[in-house]
């Protein structure tokens, strides 16, 4: 009996260790979300010179908070047609598969959740799985309008991430590995940024389009659809969604970093650092680019986003593949 209680209280202890840790990575991220709303009207503001939100707090630094206190309060409305149980259920798995897959992402040599050897993989499978939520919305909500948009935003996940796949597999096979830790460390001497740039610049692009933005937001075409899958959705349904697109723009932003920008180190010349500021810092100047281009640039049509996802991205992520591959064949058969 004395074994079983001692067993039971080093397991209560591990589980209050995993849920401590979870919030450990919970809570900054949806409050990174909280404030990147607020970066993005600010800056947005500033390129169209407005002054954006000022009102709520100094310098309008409680706005998001605000704004996430009027969608918790709000009723949230269920259309009569919905499929009522689905329609509650797209969001929530939506917003917890923008959080799960933060899991296997490391923010410095021993700060991670759980350090898989298959890391990348994992980040792979867990955004295949987003599209269902926002399938299962546009299909619950029976309006044709958002049942438009989430097959609208299903072809163009699918298509971009076939060369985002292809992209991925470039640079794993200059690092040698899927562990992100390791793909980290074999940048240590020049980002993979520098070799891979076109690479890099597609695979920003496919960045955009993966995470419905602008100029590639087709899903959510206010002008067309509305607000494309969401179209139906209030209070804290509209929330999650939000939270979900918002968090798998910094996951990409992270990603980018990661893979082309050496993660948390910093090298130049002599100089060299590794510290969690750096990957913050490289997050955040991706995630302005993000903003900048959708102050900047006019939505694609569709057939535009097709033909450059399959008929741009597509061979050239592929052929430079084979260029990589068989170079490094060629310069070790030579050493």
């Amino acid at each position: 009996m004395e074994k079983f209680l001692r067993n039971m209280f080093v397991f209560l202890v591990y589980v209050l260790y995993i849920f401590l840790k979870a919030l450990a990575l919970i809570i900054p991220l949806l409050v990174s979300v909280a404030f990147l709303t607020l970066l993005e009207r600010k800056l947005m503001a500033s390129i169209h010179q407005r002054k954006g939100p000022n009102v709520v707090g100094f310098f309008g630094i409680l706005q998001p908070f605000a704004d996430g206190l009027k969608l918790f309060i709000k009723e949230t409305i269920i259309p009569t047609n919905a499929n009522n149980l689905i329609f509650v259920l797209a969001p929530i798995l939506t917003f917890i598969l923008s959080l799960f897959i933060w899991c296997v992402i490391p923010f410095n040599d021993n700060s991670i959740f759980v350090d898989l050897e298959i890391g990348v993989l994992f980040t792979l499978a867990i955004s295949s799985l987003s599209i269902y939520g926002i399938i299962i919305s546009g299909w619950s909500s029976n309006s044709k309008w958002s049942f438009l948009g989430s097959l609208r935003s299903a072809g163009q996940m699918i298509s971009y991430e076939v060369s985002l796949g292809l992209i991925i597999l470039s640079v794993l096979i200059c690092s040698g590995s899927l562990n992100f830790n390791e793909i980290v460390e074999s940048q240590r001497n020049v980002w993979y940024i520098f070799p891979l740039f076109p690479l890099s610049v597609m695979f920003f692009i496919s960045g955009l389009a993966e995470t419905n933005r602008a100029p590639f937001d087709l899903p959510e075409a206010e002008a067309e659809l509305v607000s494309g899958y969401s179209t139906e959705y209030s209070a804290m349904g509209f929330a999650l969604f939000f939270l979900g697109e918002y968090g798998n723009m910094i996951f990409m932003s992270c990603l980018f970093s990661l893979y082309f920008l050496g993660g948390w180190n910093f090298s130049f010349y002599f100089f060299s650092n590794s510290s969690y500021f750096w990957l913050g810092f490289k997050t955040t100047f991706i995630l302005v680019l993000f903003v900048w281009i959708r102050a900047a640039f006019p939505r694609f049509r569709y057939d535009q986003l097709m033909r450059l996802g399959w008929k741009i991205f597509l061979p050239f992520s592929l052929s430079w593949f084979l260029f990589i591959v068989g170079f490094l064949i060629c310069f070790d058969y030579l050493i």
